[in-house]
């Protein structure tokens, strides 16, 4: 193994938390990480981890070593994607996380049109809705929706994501049709989440603001699952459109308090604050905010399909 093959090791060990972490995200035995590392110390003449039965912790040597192997690593990727040119092949592994729901409904094609594209570049995908440390589980790159809390992400803009308030007519039918949010109070509710207590803000077309909570009738956590329970008559759901709009444009479902205006929120594509960024991420992040943009498809009337 060369230098920069060492020096990415260790980078891994690192931000892994460990050698046992490290070596199950490159696929190799502890056994060789453990010896790689200790050949790596051994030709340095330094101690890079303090390392004891229960913990590890970098010592002054290592720390230097790892801030400086990381831009060492970023120039070399830099320099390479500069030197084959714009036109030069895609290819490695892009390892990214994708929301479980959204990533299988409307990323699934655009995946394949790109993988279609750079059929040298392979994909480590994991589809979860649970917010992955990039950094420490070696991922390049995630697509998330909502709120961007961590700062030393850098994010971009892909989608606006909107809601509907909407119940099936069988629903409807029974229990009668809210005609203001103070209504709501007398209907079943499917809350996303598991929270016992949940809130839902409308504005009125006063520009008023209103602040719900939702005593809900069913709670889960997965969209897919409150939309099947909604067409299937067991109470209003407050869902984003992305999950909803075929079960609206089939009449499965009708919305409601379209006279109320709901919050949005957004769907980002989210890597780590210097670091490079691969040519692969960035030709992906630009394909996927095409596609998609601050009026998607699915939002569009009429409805349209991929």
């Amino acid at each position: 193994m060369g230098q920069l093959e060492d020096m990415a090791m260790f980078i891994r060990i690192v931000e892994a938390g460990g050698i046992t972490k490290a070596a199950e995200q490159l696929n190799i035995a502890k056994s060789a990480v453990s010896r790689r590392l200790n050949d790596l110390e051994k030709r340095l003449n330094s101690q890079l981890l303090s390392r004891t039965t229960r913990k590890w912790s970098l010592t002054e040597a290592g720390t230097l070593y790892y801030q400086r192997a990381l831009n060492i690593l970023d120039e070399v990727s830099s320099l390479n994607e500069k030197t084959s040119g714009i036109q030069g092949r895609i290819e490695g592994t892009l390892k990214i996380t994708l929301p479980l729901s959204f990533g299988l409904m409307h990323l699934t094609e655009l995946i394949d049109k790109y993988a279609r594209l750079h059929n040298s570049l392979n994909f480590q995908i994991d589809f979860s809705d649970r917010h992955i440390n990039l950094i420490e589980e070696g991922y390049e790159l995630a697509i998330r929706i909502g709120e961007l809390q961590d700062s030393s992400y850098q994010a971009r803009l892909l989608s606006k994501i909107r809601f509907v308030i909407c119940a099936s007519p069988a629903y409807l039918n029974k229990r009668g049709i809210p005609e203001s949010h103070i209504d709501l109070a007398q209907h079943a509710l499917l809350q996303y989440g598991l929270s016992h207590q949940g809130n839902l803000q409308l504005t009125d077309a006063k520009g008023r603001k209103h602040r719900l909570p939702i005593d809900s009738k069913m709670r889960a956590n997965n969209g897919d699952f409150l939309l099947d329970m909604a067409i299937k008559g067991h109470g209003i759901v407050h869902i984003p459109t992305f999950l909803a709009y075929k079960a609206l444009n089939r009449g499965e479902l009708v919305p409601l308090l379209e006279h109320y205006q709901l919050q949005e929120i957004n769907a980002y594509a989210v890597y780590p604050k210097n670091r490079f960024l691969s040519q692969r991420s960035r030709l992906l992040i630009d394909f996927v905010a095409q596609h998609l943009g601050d009026n998607p498809y699915w939002d569009q009337e009429p409805l349209t399909y991929p």
